[in-house]
């Protein structure tokens, strides 16, 4: 593990206590205590780079201030733009930010936009409220009022998952600092539920990070060797890539959980990233509190089973990093300028590629989803009509078989960065992944896949991602 590692990994197991000790704390003391540790961890891992995450914040606050009914666009217009010249400071003669910084830099980054967002939906609905005439119910996930300079510094900078994720929306913070009675919910149980799983994935990616060292396929011997074995390489390779995020975000979970940040009744159906879809009224005594089932799916950031055990690729994308997934649903692929599932799926590949940073292997690894998407959802509504359900069962197997062969090939170009590296590595194993893609899609094609089945992933897709906001409106 590298120096930057073991620092992620420090603050993440410091959040588990400090979040019992702000659990049963009031409103206030969670909301300055807990943006207190959270700028106080920016400014020791950042040191003076945390300027670049002030003047973020300080400039989308003017741009809501000054224009909140389309503040949605301009916000992510000037994150991302700040992005570019902030991952540009070295090309500048500036000081290079630290790795934390950037870090901070992504999550504030996501924060932003959705504040924005939902600052313009409010704006929105007291326009048609005035218009109207009369006071409608308050509208779930809506924001009470328009956050000032210092909410939105504290949001901006409160100590959960602000390194490392989860994603939260303004609204989920608002009902942690809210919360009537904090001490009705679980944490303990669940938390211990949560993390049992970390200190294996954490001694699979020692051991295969160890056995299997990415540096080797930076070097020419690697490339001496047997067709097979290069092939076969990439697999430990991801692996000890899925383990190692596997480990972080279950501890920013466990974080989250410890603090009873994102527990909402399980009657409110939460979504990872989103927060309830259904309107709970908030329990009127401790004993009513107290007899709820509560979950923390607001602030699920993954799920390891179905990451590695799902069918289809475009399932594997949902499972993995699932609050950035649902902010990347929500912001970038509804507002896509494209109807196609395939082309909003590489509009948003290209964004999210963005958002992580300037590598090439960034953009090579994500623009080959869309490619994957294509070809599985063609060749899968071609043949599945036509297996019986033996053969049925044997497809699922061999659909998950080549889904975990393409992650292994795309993490390559994640994991190596440089578009020489990843074009190396990919052309040694003779572009399989491309290859056997563009077969697939070529084949689904000729027996009868295509448009007709594409529209209906896209339509399907669609109306999953809007039934949160069907759910709003009613």
């Amino acid at each position: 593990m590298s120096p930057e590692e073991w620092t992620y990994l420090v603050v993440l197991l410091i959040s588990i206590p400090i979040g019992f000790l702000f659990k049963k704390a009031g409103p206030g003391l969670k909301r300055w205590g807990a943006a207190a540790v959270g700028l106080g961890l920016t400014v020791f891992t950042c040191g003076p780079h945390t300027l670049h995450s002030l003047i973020t914040m300080l400039g989308t606050w003017a741009l809501i201030q000054a224009q909140p009914c389309s503040c949605h666009a301009l916000a992510l217009a000037w994150t991302f733009s700040y992005l570019l010249f902030f991952r540009a400071l070295s090309l500048l003669g500036l000081p290079t930010p630290t790795p934390f910084t950037n870090a901070v830099q992504l999550l504030l980054t996501l924060k932003l936009v959705s504040l924005a967002s939902d600052v313009q939906d409010l704006h929105l609905a007291q326009r048609k409220e005035m218009a109207s005439g009369f006071s409608k119910a308050p509208t779930l996930g809506l924001l009470p009022h328009v956050p000032s300079l210092m909410e939105t510094l504290s949001y901006s900078y409160c100590y959960v998952g602000i390194m490392t994720g989860p994603f939260f929306r303004y609204r989920t913070y608002l009902d942690w600092l809210e919360q009537p009675f904090p001490e009705a919910l679980p944490s303990l149980r669940p938390l211990l539920c949560r993390a049992w799983p970390a200190p294996l994935f954490g001694l699979l990616f020692l051991l295969s990070s160890h056995l299997f060292p990415l540096e080797a396929v930076r070097e020419d011997a690697f490339y001496a060797r047997p067709l097979p074995t290069r092939l076969f390489y990439m697999i430990p390779v991801f692996f000890a890539f899925r383990m190692r995020f596997y480990v972080a975000w279950i501890a920013a979970e466990c974080g989250c959980i410890a603090a009873g940040f994102g527990a909402y009744p399980v009657a409110a159906k939460a979504r990872a990233g989103g927060g309830p879809t259904l309107q709970c009224p908030p329990p009127s005594s401790l004993e009513k509190a107290a007899a709820l089932e509560y979950d923390y799916e607001t602030i699920r950031n993954i799920d390891c089973y179905n990451t590695d055990f799902c069918m289809r690729v475009r399932e594997g994308m949902r499972y993995w990093n699932m609050t950035v997934q649902w902010w990347l649903a929500q912001y970038i692929y509804k507002s896509a300028p494209a109807s196609s599932y395939v082309l909003r799926s590489a509009w948003t590949m290209l964004l999210s590629a963005y958002w992580h940073g300037l590598h090439p292997g960034y953009y090579l690894s994500f623009l080959t989803v869309p490619l994957c998407l294509a070809a599985e959802g063609c060749l899968e509504s071609a043949l599945w009509g036509r297996l019986s359900p033996r053969g049925q069962k044997v497809w699922y197997w061999v659909h998950w078989f080549l889904k975990m062969r393409a992650y292994d090939y795309m993490c390559m170009g994640f994991v190596l960065l440089s578009m020489g590296s990843t074009l190396r590595y990919w052309a040694s194993v003779y572009f399989c992944v491309h290859i056997l893609a563009g077969a697939c899609l070529g084949l689904g094609l000729a027996l009868g896949g295509g448009r007709r089945s594409l529209r209906k992933t896209a339509s399907e897709s669609q109306a999953a991602s809007t039934a949160p906001e069907k759910l709003r409106e009613e």
